[in-house]
């Protein structure tokens, strides 16, 4: 006869969706961080910049912009 005393739970990994700030794939990460091995950066480039696509946006301009240049505007 065996009990379970709970040490024999499996370990389980939340995933989040984020999207890279450098060439704006979308993908799948450990949400708790860790090393290079564990989380890579973006699949599509390679960069490690990133934001969930959990967070929502707030204030009166929209979405925040993270650097580079300013957004052009088409038109005349």
């Amino acid at each position: 006869m065996s009990s379970n005393s709970g040490d024999d739970a499996p370990d389980l990994t939340v995933i989040e969706t984020v999207r890279c700030l450098e060439c704006g794939a979308t993908y799948s990460k450990p949400s708790g961080g860790g090393t290079v091995r564990q989380n890579p950066g973006c699949p599509e480039c390679g960069y490690v910049g990133w934001i969930s696509l959990g967070v929502t946006p707030t204030g009166p301009s929209g979405p925040t912009r993270f650097g580079g240049d300013p957004q052009l505007h088409r038109g005349g």
